[in-house]
């Protein structure tokens, strides 16, 4: 699979000039993280699950959640894990592994690892991994125990996203440890670990807390200071970080505005001005707005619940031209040091302090591509809604 991979040939070479890359789920887990993008959340208690998911692939999701836990009620859960085992035969019987997103099943229990992966039987080779919610230092060892065990039950290599969404690794007595002693035992699993998500729902629940439409999670100083430390202890560019996805954004029909819209018409201008129109309608641009700056506090891609929410996660992860052209100036340069003024003539790049982003960049570049010059996210997402 790959990013775009839903477009012709033809449109990719009209918007790229570096095209993503291919991946799949025995790619690195580095790679893994960088290119989960826009992962999709869907109940698994829907009755055409099979025929979702491949409509979703069609639409280019790469990533997607069947969802156990919260999304359904806590009587549905033997059903939804009946109809689990169902629509992966369907799919199984249909389409070709390689035809399909990254699928992951977030479970409830530990418990429910090995014994889901034992009644897909065959059909576990549809399987990515597991979502494990709630992951603390006390309830990790248990899913990750388990998750090694369901690789022995079915001979391949299952991946596991842990959920950061605790109160007692928000409350500020407890954060710091609880969020070491949780690396702590993530680092044991490393090879497991595409990346780590952040419930920023959960997060809000443990203080009666709710963001409207017209703000983003890093308006909400709370949740903003948990961000801050997950990245401080996940993220790190030294070499022992991971990936960090960006939180969910609840909206996806029009509400009542306060404050005026936050997309400027500019870039719209002359061209897509009813996309812009449309974005506005739904809330999209909190959703962009959020994405900028998920990405500014070192977090990359997202939790979605809504298929509309894809494309504006996926325009704004494509490298720019002028990113990729600062990220090989700075790359090209000795360990040595020095400044260099960037071939766009706007900055400088400061080839030590700038190295660390400059190989993100290019690991970024390898799965969602570089965008042509005057190729911008207008273009790109106007692509990736069809």
């Amino acid at each position: 699979m790959r990013h775009y991979g839903h477009l012709t040939p033809a449109r990719r070479r009209t918007l790229f000039h570096q095209e993503p890359a291919e991946f799949g789920p025995g790619s690195p887990v580095r790679t893994l993280g960088m290119a989960l993008g826009a992962t999709l959340y869907c109940p698994a208690t829907r009755p055409r699950l099979a025929a979702d998911i491949r409509k979703q692939t069609a639409a280019g999701v790469v990533s997607m959640v069947l969802c156990l836990e919260d999304s359904i009620d806590d009587g549905e859960v033997i059903g939804a894990e009946e109809n689990l085992v169902r629509q992966f035969g369907e799919l199984r019987r249909e389409v070709a592994p390689g035809d399909l997103p990254l699928l992951f099943i977030r479970v409830r229990r530990a418990a429910q690892i090995t014994d889901l992966t034992t009644r897909l039987g065959e059909s576990a080779a549809l399987l990515t991994g597991y979502v494990l919610p709630k992951f603390t230092p006390a309830t990790g060892p248990a899913f990750l125990e388990a998750l090694t065990a369901a690789e022995v039950l079915s001979g391949r290599r299952l991946l596991a996203m842990p959920v950061l969404e605790s109160p007692e690794l928000l409350h500020l007595e407890t954060r710091a440890g609880g969020l070491t002693a949780t690396a702590r035992l993530v680092d044991k699993y490393r090879e497991r670990i595409p990346a780590v998500r952040l419930g920023v729902t959960d997060f809000c629940a443990a203080y009666g807390l709710r963001r409207s439409p017209d703000m983003t999670a890093y308006d909400v100083h709370l949740v903003a200071s948990m961000i801050a430390d997950v990245v401080n202890v996940f993220a790190r560019a030294d070499g022992s970080g991971y990936t960090v996805t960006g939180p969910v954004w609840e909206y996806f029909r029009a509400q009542e505005r306060m404050f005026k819209p936050q997309l400027r018409s500019s870039p719209f201008s002359g061209r897509a001005e009813e996309l812009r129109a449309r974005l506005i309608e739904h809330d999209m641009d909190g959703l962009l707005h959020e994405i900028v700056l998920d990405h500014a506090n070192g977090l990359m891609g997202k939790t979605c619940i809504h298929p509309s929410h894809v494309a504006p996660v996926h325009a704004l992860s494509v490298v720019s031209h002028e990113e990729f052209s600062d990220a090989a100036d700075i790359l090209s340069t000795g360990l040595g040091g020095g400044v260099l003024r960037s071939a766009y003539t706007n900055k400088m790049n400061e080839v030590k302090p700038h190295r660390a982003w400059a190989e993100r960049t290019m690991t970024r570049a390898e799965v969602f591509g570089v965008a042509r010059d005057g190729v911008d996210f207008v273009d790109l997402l106007t692509a990736g809604i069809g």
